[in-house]
């Protein structure tokens, strides 16, 4: 049996905004532990029981185009191999993003069992989510859909449930039905009943039987997947499907398109299974959830970074650097970032979608990219700027190499504080050591390397009449941008 992991990596990076943006969504972050979500998400199943006619294969991750650098990048820290990069062109739900991971977990002849798992859960107790896993895999090997349902804590009204039927034996049993968000008092009865799980959005299905129940179900949906595969494009590590045949795919997920239609009224004939979860589990939905899986100390506050707390009960504090203090505060929230510090109400935490909606509206650049962006070379950070300069303070990997690239509108003084920079200007190609600078007078051709073997940190100055960074005329790029 092969089981290969398939990593759902979507997302718009509202719910967790200011650490959570556009091109930095939260399975990036590091909210619950040392390795971000993504990382974390991706060693899960090491350590999975297997017997000897088994293997688990390097998952495939779906993600966006704006941090494919980025995934990669977080994968080889943890020395983990990726099976296929899928890059969807425009988000269309998870039916259709697992649609296209099955399609290249076949692609190869292989018909493996797929553990779909969304980068940005918490499970704090792993070894019963891998003895869950365990548990389905033979199931969805002999054919069927096993969905994974949470074992509830409270009456929570955020997810949604799946009524429990008839039991198979080994803890799995059949789904009777997926239940929509219930108010509170229903969702009371469902915690009194014991007959209810949440419905946590992991499942463990058969990579053909997935196609089989999409051509059955949303027939519409598959053949848009298929188009749109068979136009893929290799790009590096990268998968590119065609990007106008995906844009015409309907948008649904795996529940609405599969496992509900299979359920309905009772017509569950044994395809639907659902196997119980109690690992400490959170879909990390706000900051409230991530102050209610948090190490609290003896007032009920989670900190994290440099705070100073006086008199501060119940409330997650998170800093990105700078000092944070509070005094006489309960039940708040408060996150600092470079750019943008947000302080909530704990109990109305729901509503900073609204700020990152006005931002939007507003054409504000801080919920697209934090002050400090990452790209496939290093990061650079904009450290300061005015009418005609800005400051950055900029890191390149060892190895990494920047786009021969042009400005039309600004010239740029560089300064190395570590390391050796190689840089083309021009006609001439130069080496710039520690403590000195070089100059890149406007409308030059340049590039910048790091051709050492540690990180090259420098301070750019750029001046001129536009700084923006769409003032970039790309020649030659190693990263295909």
């Amino acid at each position: 049996m092969s089981i290969r992991p398939v990593i759902l990596c979507g997302g718009s990076g509202t719910r967790m905004w200011p650490l959570s943006r556009e091109q930095y969504p939260k399975q990036l972050l590091n909210l619950a532990g040392e390795l971000s979500m993504l990382q974390a998400t991706a060693l899960r199943l090491r350590g999975l029981p297997l017997s000897t006619v088994d293997r688990l294969n390097s998952p495939i991750l779906i993600g966006n185009e704006e941090y494919r650098f980025l995934m990669a990048e977080q994968l080889r820290q943890v020395g983990v191999a990726h099976g296929g990069m899928l890059l969807e062109p425009c988000g269309r739900n998870t039916a259709p993003a697992l649609t296209l991971g099955a399609l290249l977990a076949r692609a190869g002849g292989d018909d493996p069992v797929l553990v779909i798992m969304p980068a940005d859960h918490v499970i704090q107790d792993e070894a019963a989510f891998r003895a869950a896993v365990a548990l389905a895999v033979p199931l969805a090997d002999a054919g069927k859909l096993v969905t994974f349902g949470i074992c509830p804590t409270a009456p929570e009204t955020g997810y949604g449930y799946i009524r429990v039927g008839q039991a198979l034996g080994e803890g799995a049993s059949l789904v009777e039905q997926f239940v929509e968000k219930p108010d509170q008092a229903t969702a009371q009865g469902y915690l009194d009943s014991g007959r209810y799980l949440w419905n946590g959005g992991i499942f463990v299905i058969k990579a053909s039987v997935w196609l089989a129940k999409m051509a059955q179900c949303r027939p519409d949906i598959l053949a848009a997947c298929e188009a749109a595969f068979a136009g893929r494009q290799q790009d590096m590590d990268f998968v590119r499907p065609d990007k106008a045949a995906f844009a015409a795919c309907p948008a649904e997920s795996i529940d609405y398109a599969v496992m509900e239609p299979l359920t309905a009224a009772g017509r569950n004939s044994g395809e639907v299974a659902v196997v119980p979860l109690d690992a400490r589990w959170s879909d990390v939905g706000a900051w409230s959830a991530l102050w209610e899986i948090g190490d609290k100390d003896a007032a009920g506050n989670v900190f994290k970074g440099d705070v100073l707390a006086v008199d501060t009960e119940n409330s997650l504090v998170l800093t990105s650097g700078r000092l944070v203090a509070t005094v006489g505060l309960q039940d708040v929230v408060v996150v600092e970032t470079p750019d943008a510090i947000l302080v909530a109400d704990r109990k109305q935490i729901q509503k900073v979608k609204e700020v990152v909606g006005q931002l939007k509206a507003a054409g504000r650049s801080e919920t697209n990219a934090h002050r400090k962006v990452h790209r496939p070379w290093g990061w650079y950070d904009s450290i300061d700027c005015g009418a005609r300069f800005q400051v950055k303070r900029i890191v390149v990997n060892p190895g990494g190499v920047l786009s021969l690239q042009m400005h039309h509108h600004r010239a740029e003084h560089w300064i190395v504080v570590s390391g050796t920079a190689r840089v083309t200007r021009g006609e001439e190609t130069f080496l710039v050591s520690e403590n000195e600078s070089t100059y890149i007078p406007l409308g030059t051709t340049h590039r910048l390397e790091n051709p050492g073997k540690l990180p090259l940190e420098m301070i750019e100055v750029q001046s001129g009449s536009y700084l923006g960074e769409d003032d970039i005329v790309r020649f030659e790029d190693r990263y295909g941008r």
